[in-house]
């Protein structure tokens, strides 16, 4: 953590009715490992953070479009969009209708949770 840092992010944890099929989508698309699996919680280990998945039965997805209910979303910064679009669905994402525009992509995780693909050109 640098001086002017009050805090470091250590993890950012997402709700699903169940955590071994996002644990196992995100390991895909992340290539970060899976370190705990257990019905109740489960966690990823990046490099500097860590992702969590936390067990909520009831759990409502965000529908698409979110008519602005959605409180965050992941944009993802990759090589080929189209290719990773790809994957991702191969890995259990839904590929959401309609798209917001040209540069970016959106899908949702097998959860609901929406995240973005861009190119990583875009990133500088």
């Amino acid at each position: 953590m640098n001086d002017t840092a009050l805090a470091r992010l250590a993890m950012i944890t997402l709700d699903a009715a169940e955590t071994a099929p996002l644990a196992h989508f995100w390991s895909g698309v992340l290539g970060w490992p899976i370190t705990v699996l257990e019905e109740e919680y489960a966690m990823l280990a990046g490099p500097s953070s860590a992702l969590g998945i936390g067990r909520i039965p009831d759990l409502q997805p965000v529908s698409w479009p979110d008519d602005g209910r959605k409180q965050f979303h992941f944009d993802l910064a990759v090589t080929d969009p189209e290719a990773a679009a790809a994957r991702c669905v191969e890995l259990g994402a839904t590929r959401v209708d309609p798209q917001p525009g040209e540069s970016w992509i959106v899908l949702q995780d097998p959860a609901g949770h929406a995240f973005c693909l861009t190119d990583e050109k875009n990133w500088g």
